[in-house]
């Protein structure tokens, strides 16, 4: 899977996505719309991720999808 499939399906993802990191609130999920970028920075936001930290934690999370 690659990213654009991530954004293509975000309806079905973005469960996984609550489910990684619970502090994600709805609104930020619907901001996020698939999108990377914006996903790392709410977890910048809600976690007080450094970049670096926020890039990691998604990669590891994305290796496990199928």
């Amino acid at each position: 899977m690659d990213w654009n499939q991530v954004e293509g399906n975000w309806k079905e993802v973005k469960g996984k996505v609550k489910q990684k990191w619970a502090k994600l609130t709805d609104d930020d999920l619907a901001d996020i719309n698939g999108q990377r970028d914006q996903l790392e920075g709410r977890l910048q936001k809600r976690y007080g991720y450094a970049k670096d930290q926020a890039r990691k934690d998604v990669d590891d999370w994305f290796s496990t999808l199928p």
